[in-house]
């Protein structure tokens, strides 16, 4: 099952009131899905309603996609 917007903005909002670097995890993890189901687009306006820039320093534009190592 998909993460919704409305989810992902609830769980995330809960993210920002304890403000911790376990909860700035936690963030990066919700957003990476985001990311998956939702497109860039949506992380960008989520990092900008939710002020995560401020808490988090996350910034719009940023992937939270894991990077892969290839040689």
């Amino acid at each position: 099952m998909a993460l919704s917007l409305d989810k992902a903005k609830e769980l995330l909002t809960v993210q920002v009131q304890m403000a911790s670097g376990y909860n700035r995890n936690a963030a990066r993890l919700i957003l990476e899905e985001v990311e998956r189901e939702h497109g860039q687009e949506a992380v960008d306006r989520l990092i900008r309603e939710l002020g995560l820039e401020r808490v988090f320093g996350f910034k719009p534009g940023a992937s939270f996609r894991p990077k892969t190592n290839q040689q």
